[in-house]
């Protein structure tokens, strides 16, 4: 029996006779002590009864013990796997890599032990054998064949959830979101590139490229404010030497110098983006907007490297330092990334179906990026990397990096139905954060990774060694400098229309199962401005005690999610913990099939090489009168739009499309 077990077993009795219900508690906690078999078959069997009659059997696949106890507590019923599920670790399981005959091995031993226990729990569990477990909870979806499940039983999991909570189906499906709502989600998502493809690898090409144009400009600005005795940004500022203005000079002096061509050909690149935003080339032939040919971009390249690690310095940088920062200004404007994207242009590199971390490194030149991923000899099917841009400037704790770790629950995809949780905790790097150095052990927060590491002893003692705090204890180590209200003015809400833009986004694709329901993880990086990015969402969030910080909120964020989809199936104004409601979305009738398929009818017309010769006297044939319109499919258009249409046309129902997400508190009930 797990600790504490036989004394939470009283709240598992019948609900029925007061007087039945102590004499069942008396027969717990007295009677099997002085005839503990026949006691325990009998109170066991009466237990038992209710639960089939009430439907309260339930089946867990997984080191789950709070939600095992949460539900015996509430008179339910386990009914144990009598088979062995093919071995699907969980996400932040950390005995994934276990050899295969160790796990057998142990399963055995641990049925063994079973099979000899007296245990209360077992036996009411023998009983329920041959029935029917109404509630399923499972570390992974393909445990069992939901399609199998009758209506009436609950599973914790939905089906085809990967185009948002794997790293390449959230990439390529956030591209879709204006044309689901009204939002930009370059606001709340570094742009991302999955490099499965030569046009992905094109695009990010790019992209990299315009990073390097306005990172040149940035360097000028950054320096000219250096040079004056402005503070710069932290983390960005690239100078060469350091101290007074005549020790950079010195320094300057035992440098390569590079020619103000360099700033002018970056302040073209910039120029040239800053027309495409704004539409201004849309009839302009694609060649004619390129600029540069490739010599030139590696020659522009390889200039920013040696700028970006102090092996040059520009030459009057000064001169061109108030056409540098009206050039940044508008791009400020129109790129709500341009903060978070430094001046190193780091990009994150990640394997687009590993979890906790796993093979993601940081890099900074792109031939390497490049050749990372093509030493891959895989199949474009198998060979998924996405490569997204890092956020040089997060907002530090006693100069440390950290992340979030946000929960919320999905009830119903139709209607969407979405509870947040209040409750998040903080996940702090071991290491003091320094872009001069990009190993994983600095960027990457996540605990599977900064377990096996030990704190740097440079690192602030303030931050406690377990590297967690609550959203609590941050929201308190924000009031004591003056920044109290940040939390539920910036912070809060906007993690709420983050999860609520992108889960309307991902609403087409997913399997969305009646009683079914989903606990998910979704983790965020602040930026200075205290604006939160979101990194990545995950099914089967991590539940261990790792830290006091899990092992409280884990516990807590469990048996409100059982609150939730089992306590107000009865009672809908029942306590439910600490979530709320994000949103519920409309009922609609969907269509029968999955999406939507949309076409514009019209004919054709293309444009004359050279004027012709007006003809007279022509008699058109019937076959000519009776043309056919031509159709062409298209994705919907949604208007306004700010970024243009997305990369891939996402199938979306036309009856969905007038919902939208409103912002801040009211999200509750938007679309009705």
């Amino acid at each position: 029996m797990e600790p504490g077990e036989r004394k939470r077993l009283s709240s598992a009795s019948l609900e029925g006779d007061p007087r039945e219900e102590n004499k069942l508690k008396r027969g717990i906690s007295q009677d099997l002590t002085s005839s503990p078999k026949l006691d325990r078959y009998k109170i066991a069997r009466q237990l038992t009864e209710k639960a089939i009659k009430e439907k309260k059997i339930f089946s867990i696949y997984g080191h789950y013990p709070v939600i095992r106890a949460t539900l015996r507590r509430k008179g339910w019923v386990e009914k144990k796997f009598h088979f062995l599920p093919k071995v699907i670790p969980n996400a932040d399981d950390d005995s994934a890599g276990v050899p295969e005959h160790k796990c057998a091995e142990g399963k055995e031993n641990q049925e063994e032990a079973l099979e000899k226990t007296d245990d209360i729990h077992d036996v009411m569990s023998r009983l329920v054998k041959n029935e029917m477990p109404y509630f399923l909870w499972t570390i992974k979806r393909d445990v069992i064949d939901y399609h199998s499940l009758s209506c009436d039983q609950m599973l914790n999991h939905y089906g085809k959830t990967a185009s948002f909570t794997t790293k390449i189906g959230l990439c390529v499906n956030m591209r879709s979101l204006p044309w689901y709502v009204q939002a930009n989600p370059d606001s709340f998502f570094p742009r991302c590139y999955g490099l499965c493809t030569e046009s992905e690898k094109q695009e990010f090409l790019d992209d990299f490229r315009r990073t390097v144009a306005s990172s040149i400009l940035k360097w000028v600005v950054s320096h000219q404010n250096y040079s004056r005795g402005k503070p710069s940004i932290k983390g960005e500022a690239c100078e060469p030497g350091s101290g007074n203005k005549k020790a950079s000079e010195n320094a300057e002096s035992k440098l390569t110098g590079l020619s103000g061509q360099l700033v002018d050909t970056a302040c073209k690149v910039c120029q040239a983006y800053l027309g495409q935003l704004e539409h201004e080339g849309i009839d302009v032939s694609e060649d004619s907007t390129r600029g540069l040919t490739e010599d030139e971009w590696k020659d522009l390249t390889e200039q920013y490297y040696s700028l970006l690690h102090g092996e040059a310095f520009i030459s009057n940088s000064r001169n061109h330092f108030s056409q540098c920062q009206a050039l940044l200004n508008k791009i400020t404007s129109v790129n709500p990334q341009t903060e978070i994207d430094g001046l190193r242009n780091i990009w994150i590199i990640k394997p687009a179906a590993k979890s906790r971390g796993r093979d993601i490194v940081c890099m900074n030149r792109v031939e390497e990026i490049l050749e990372l991923v093509a030493a891959d000899h895989l199949s474009a099917k198998d060979n998924k990397w996405v490569v997204q841009k890092y956020i040089e400037t997060p907002l530090l704790i006693y100069d440390t990096k950290f992340d979030i770790r946000q929960w919320f629950l999905v009830t119903d995809w139709n209607p969407l139905t979405i509870w947040f949780y209040k409750e998040s905790y903080l996940r702090f790097s071991t290491q003091r954060f320094s872009l001069e150095n990009l190993d994983s052990a600095i960027h990457l927060c996540n605990n599977s990774i900064q377990k096996h590491l030990k704190n740097d002893k440079d690192r602030s003692p303030l931050l406690p060694y377990y590297n967690m705090w609550t959203s609590t204890r941050f929201r308190e180590y924000l009031q004591k400098r003056g920044r109290g209200a940040v939390w539920a003015s910036v912070i809060y809400p906007a993690m709420k229309r983050a999860i609520a833009n992108t889960m309307r986004v991902a609403q087409d694709h997913v399997e969305p199962r009646k009683n079914s329901f989903e606990l998910y993880g979704a983790d965020f990086i602040l930026g200075r401005d205290f604006q939160p990015w979101l990194i990545e969402i995950n099914s089967s969030p991590t539940m261990h005690a790792s830290t006091p910080v899990t092992a409280q909120l884990c516990a807590q964020v469990q048996e409100d999610t059982i609150k939730v989809v089992v306590d107000r199936r009865v009672d809908r104004n029942c306590d439910i913990g600490n979530f709320e409601l994000l949103c519920r979305q409309p009922a609609v009738d969907l269509s029968p099939f999955h999406g939507s398929d949309l076409c514009v009818e019209g004919v054709s017309v293309r444009r004359a090489k050279k004027q012709m010769p007006t003809i007279s006297n022509v008699n058109f044939s019937s076959s000519l009168l009776d043309i056919q319109p031509l159709k062409v499919r298209c994705p919907l258009a949604m208007p306004n739009q700010p970024l243009g249409p997305p990369h891939s046309a996402l199938q979306q129902d036309s009856k969905l499309k007038d919902a939208k997400i409103p912002s801040g508190h009211d999200l509750v009930g938007w679309g009705s």
